[in-house]
């Protein structure tokens, strides 16, 4: 499949163009922010080929694509008009705690700077690498530009981290810039070098500390830009407010940033490293345990991008960082993890798909081995923790250190170089062959090629649908929302309701139940994909006025109670109540064919499909 018709499926499969809030991307994901995630059908998008799989998290609905990521999003973008940094949407609000909150910022921030990071970071490596092999002089004029462009990305990092971090902030990100070039500003940069500890301003003391490589103290500089920015844009009149009102958030933001919030986020990041310092010297095997085999986890969860930070601070303070060689172990896990099951499986396409994502974890994308092949069988995740455990220990035992920020891997083998660098190769080896040889033990329920036969045995039956609600029998293509009008999700009915009872049309498994309990996935025991949605854009009222009485995988009859919806006060609220039923493998039938009524009871047969 090319890039263009899978970019395209892709944004159909999401619930159109409409539906997409916001798209960035990362090294190996598309990351959407959709209105309603309900209307993203997720078993077709992870049946594209492409696609190695999807997942939820922190707001966001992501495709794991894989090395084509960035031909993907920039076909998306080509094509649509869909905004790629969210500033002209309005995001829906979501109740999250103060980590999750950090997380989120921390990520948001981090992730527009990867790429520059990583090639940056990979530059010095290899330029160590040379230098170490005597294949270059450190005094060289050669060695000196190639490490201008490889270390000017960090020593500015503060500059470029204010612009992306302007964005989650919702602030003037060129105002953000100016405050993060003020703390790297030549003259104050000399002050340094001069071994000058303070210096005045208006009687109160500033306290000279480099910034350079930092990353706390612009992230708690452009928090506190976000206030004032706010502020001078309220009080100043519009008539002068493009002058007065920076020239007022300037004056305050990068005084108060120098005097205090920037000393303060220096001395934090120093305590921060030098306490993981501490207890590596003192666990060092523990923590390479611990760390290893959770990794992939903490990667699952986005919460990785809490570490580049650190990372970047053991780096630019000890000169060495310790996190990384660990990561790589997990890493090296989930590959040998596939690789177990590319020995182990006797299905083509399986063994096929193993081999390739074993080797592109190998080289660092990880994200393909663990959500296309490893998590789905579910047994090699655990394989591959226990690998990257194994690994992680013998690294963290021996000291391992990495001296770039680079995803760890076979490709990114320069960053390790030093006095622990036949460790990490031990450590990669480690990983890898326990992950694969307690992938192999473990075994895991393989799955069985379809013939010919089977896959039509399914598309040999009739199928009838009860209605799910009392109510008008409304056809689709009247439908308010073009995601269902446009049969993009697949072919169906709707139902205007009289009351609040949904009832299950068929009897089958309940295959989801969104959060916001609004909509209900239930694949009939013959094998029809059936998805329930409750009104249109009720995903907005989070589960309000709404109240499940299954929960996902349960088995339901053919008239059970699923939902409680009290319907007059979704309609006070503003919403069409008009109920979608959507039979989305629809493919499967040669036709499906409505009722003829304009009235329905829970009792009345509401769609036909025809083998």
């Amino acid at each position: 499949m090319s890039n263009s018709t899978l970019a395209k499926d892709i944004v159909q499969l999401v619930g159109g163009e409409e539906n997409i809030q916001n798209l960035t991307h990362c090294m190996t994901r598309l990351r959407f922010n959709l209105h309603d995630e309900s209307k993203a059908d997720r078993k077709k998008i992870e049946a594209l080929k492409g696609v190695m799989g999807t997942n939820v998290s922190g707001g966001q609905f992501q495709l794991i694509i894989g090395e084509t990521v960035a031909d993907v999003y920039a076909e998306i973008t080509k094509n649509t008009n869909i905004a790629n940094n969210g500033d002209n949407t309005e995001k829906k609000k979501e109740k999250k705690n103060i980590i999750s909150s950090l997380f989120d910022f921390i990520a948001g921030s981090f992730t527009p700077l990867i790429p520059v990071i990583a090639g940056a970071g990979m530059l010095k490596a290899v330029i160590a690498l040379f230098v170490s092999l005597n294949w270059m002089s450190n005094e060289s004029e050669t060695y000196k530009v190639l490490n201008i462009v490889g270390d000017a990305a960090f020593y500015f990092l503060p500059v470029l981290l204010a612009f992306s971090a302007a964005k989650k902030f919702k602030t003037n990100e060129y105002i953000a810039g100016s405050v993060a070039a003020s703390l790297v500003y030549p003259d104050f940069v000399n002050l340094m070098n001069d071994n000058v500890a303070t210096i005045g301003f208006l009687g109160l003391p500033i306290t000279v500390v480099s910034y350079s490589y930092s990353v706390i103290p612009i992230l708690l500089a452009v928090w506190f830009l976000s206030y004032v920015d706010r502020f001078s844009n309220k009080i100043v009149p519009n008539a002068v407010r493009t002058i007065f009102a920076p020239m007022i958030t300037l004056l305050i933001v990068v005084p108060v940033t120098l005097i205090a919030i920037g000393p303060l986020g220096s001395y934090i990041g120093n305590g921060l490293s030098s306490a993981m310092e501490f207890l590596y010297g003192q666990t060092g095997l523990v923590t390479g345990l611990l760390l290893g085999g959770t990794f992939s986890l903490i990667i699952m969860t986005g919460m990785h991008y809490a570490f580049v930070p650190l990372m970047i601070q053991n780096i630019s303070k000890m000169g060495g960082d310790f996190i990384l060689p660990i990561m790589g172990m997990a890493n090296l896990g989930q590959a040998g993890a596939a690789f177990g099951v590319y020995l182990k499986t006797k299905n083509k396409g399986l063994k096929s798909l193993a081999a390739s994502t074993s080797f592109t974890a190998l080289m660092g994308i990880t994200e393909p081995a663990m959500y296309g092949v490893n998590m789905k069988l579910k047994r090699p995740f655990i394989g591959a923790a226990i690998g990257g455990a194994a690994g992680g220990a013998f690294v963290g035992a021996f000291g391992a250190t990495a001296n770039a920020v680079v995803t760890p891997a076979l490709a990114s083998i320069p960053i390790f170089v030093g006095n622990t660098f036949i460790y990490v190769i031990i450590g990669f080896v480690i990983s890898f062959v326990v992950a694969a040889v307690i992938t192999y033990i473990l075994g895991f329920e393989d799955i069985q090629e379809e013939t010919s036969e089977q896959k039509e045995e399914l598309s040999k039956k009739d199928q009838r649908l009860l209605s799910p609600l009392n109510g008008q029998v409304v056809n689709l293509s009247e439908v308010n929302d073009s995601t269902f009008s446009s049969e993009v999700m697949g072919k169906g009915i709707a139902v205007k309701p009289t009351n609040g009872k949904v009832v299950s049309p068929v009897n089958g498994v309940i295959t989801s139940l969104f959060k916001t309990k609004h909509a209900i996935g239930i694949t009939s025991d013959e094998g029809a994909e059936i998805l329930i949605h409750v009104g249109l854009d009720t995903v907005k009222l989070e589960g309000e006025h709404f109240e499940a009485h299954i929960k996902q995988g349960d088995k339901v009859t053919v008239g059970q109670l699923l939902l409680e919806v009290n319907i007059d006060s979704i309609t006070k609220a503003g919403y069409d109540t008009t109920t979608p039923v959507i039979i989305t493998n629809s493919d499967r039938f040669t036709e499906l064919v409505p009722t003829n009524n304009t009235q329905v009871s829970n009792n009345d047969v509401i769609l036909n499909l025809k083998a």
